[in-house]
């Protein structure tokens, strides 16, 4: 199907031979002699390109791009006229003008006009698709919130996205810290730039220096050829480090250095390399506890948090639920009648979310799955078997019971709710995280 040029010109000879060159070039054209139905040829027919004489009679052509500018933001609007100025230009293209012509002209130069015009409206229909699409991948339309400590978080985090302050955000497992992280660097100066995360409690302790600074061909055994490290990967954009009270306590004093010099050494290297990044950290544990154990550098931590957020538990702003569970719902691509009664909402703002966000995600969608009609009620929310709540443990039977097995049936169950996180599961279950690897070596074989 052609584009559709609106033409709008009071002059009736210049608007028919106007007319025929632009359909001549396979555009549509629609036509209007006055402002007034100008507007009301636009609303009709929500042209591709608006094309309009700046003196209409009823109305002036700067007017009309105002309204139209209005309505309808991406349309591209294209002014003509015969008065030609440079005052009349600059008004015009400030006011959103895609461009301003000067009677007479030829054909070539109005249709080239055009084609421009189209081409910008298509690519600002692309990045407003890329930015929802970039939205919807990194779930940051999911930071949108009713409460009032994350309106002032949320606030503070897009003051500080503009600048090259390091950021530390504290919070709970399953709050979302890499997603306020997305959101920060995607509101930042280093948006078209990477956004590389790197979850220090994954990767094990003697791969993750050469993870973060790269090492060098024969470096160590399996060391092959040279290899760029995270903080080369993230250059130009941002470096996400979670879960950083993670982190051995020998390789903090390097992350120091790195971010106060802006340079790395690779392992097995002798040479510095420049890197241009902006670093943000997170950490679901009390980095400041970890200081007064000797376990996390203070230097570093101060150096890190120069901008600090906490991110809230959702069992403290669960005026957020409803939002939350509308945008899950759309995320998991549920059908528009899927929806939730007012008493399945209620029972999910009384719940204590042990796994915060992430949990709310996992129980939307398995109610989806799940339900019985297109109206999820609280029988369909499955919470028990989510997580355990305070107070829900059975009482021990008069033939007794294992505790061996209570103990790796709880295993099992905060390794569900942490998607096979070790760090996440020993916090859930209130041990360190060396007891519980401890554990599941002990029990290796029962709980494959």
């Amino acid at each position: 199907m052609s584009d559709t040029i609106l033409l709008i010109d009071d002059d009736e000879s210049l608007l028919r031979v106007t007319e025929y060159n632009l359909a001549s070039a396979g555009f549509r054209v629609v036509t209007a002699s006055s402002g007034q139905r100008g507007l009301e040829m636009f609303r009709e027919h929500s042209p591709d390109i608006v094309i309009s004489d700046v003196k209409l009679g009823d109305m002036s052509g700067l007017d009309l791009l105002a309204e139209v500018k209005k309505e309808s933001p991406v349309t591209p609007v294209i002014i003509i006229t015969a008065f030609g100025s440079i005052d009349m230009a600059v008004k015009a293209m400030k006011n959103g003008a895609f461009h301003f012509v000067t009677k007479p002209f030829d054909r070539e130069t109005l249709r080239l006009s055009c084609k421009k015009a189209l081409e910008l409206k298509e690519l600002r229909v692309q990045n407003e698709q890329l930015a929802h699409e970039v939205n919807r991948l990194t779930g940051t339309e999911g930071m949108e919130t009713a409460n009032s400590a994350m309106r002032e978080l949320l606030d503070t985090a897009l003051r500080a996205a503009g600048s090259e302050a390091t950021i530390l955000i504290a919070g709970e497992s399953g709050t979302g810290k890499e997603v306020l992280a997305r959101l920060i660097h995607h509101h930042s100066p280093r948006k078209n730039g990477p956004m590389v995360a790197v979850n220090c409690a994954a990767i094990p302790s003697g791969l993750i220096e050469s993870e973060l600074f790269g090492h060098v061909k024969g470096a160590f055994t399996g060391a092959i050829k040279n290899r760029k490290g995270r903080f080369q990967a993230a250059a130009k954009g941002t470096l996400f480090l979670d879960e950083i009270g993670e982190l051995q306590i020998d390789l903090q004093a390097k992350l120091l250095r790195a971010i106060q010099e802006r340079e790395v050494e690779a392992v097995g290297s002798q040479r510095q390399e420049k890197v241009d990044v902006r670093l943000i950290a997170a950490s679901n544990k009390d980095l400041k506890e970890a200081i007064g154990a000797g376990e996390f550098r203070e230097d570093l931590y101060y150096r890190l948090g120069v901008i600090p957020l906490y991110l809230p538990p959702l069992r403290e702003r669960t005026e957020d639920i409803p939002g939350l569970v509308r945008h899950f719902l759309k995320k998991i691509g549920a059908p528009p009648e899927v929806t939730f009664s007012d008493d399945a909402l209620q029972q999910l703002s009384v719940y204590p979310w042990p796994g915060n966000i992430r949990e709310l995600q996992n129980i939307v969608e398995r109610s989806v799955i799940l339900r019985s009609s297109s109206l999820i009620d609280v029988k369909d929310l499955h919470l028990a078997g989510s997580a355990p709540v305070a107070g829900s443990f059975p009482k021990i039977p008069p033939e007794g019971l294992s505790l061996e097995e209570v103990e790796k049936d709880l295993i099992r169950q905060a390794l569900a709710m942490a998607n096979g996180n070790r760090s996440e599961a020993a916090r859930l279950l209130h041990v360190p995280r060396h007891v519980l690897i401890y554990r599941l070596e002990k029990y290796k074989e029962e709980l494959k």
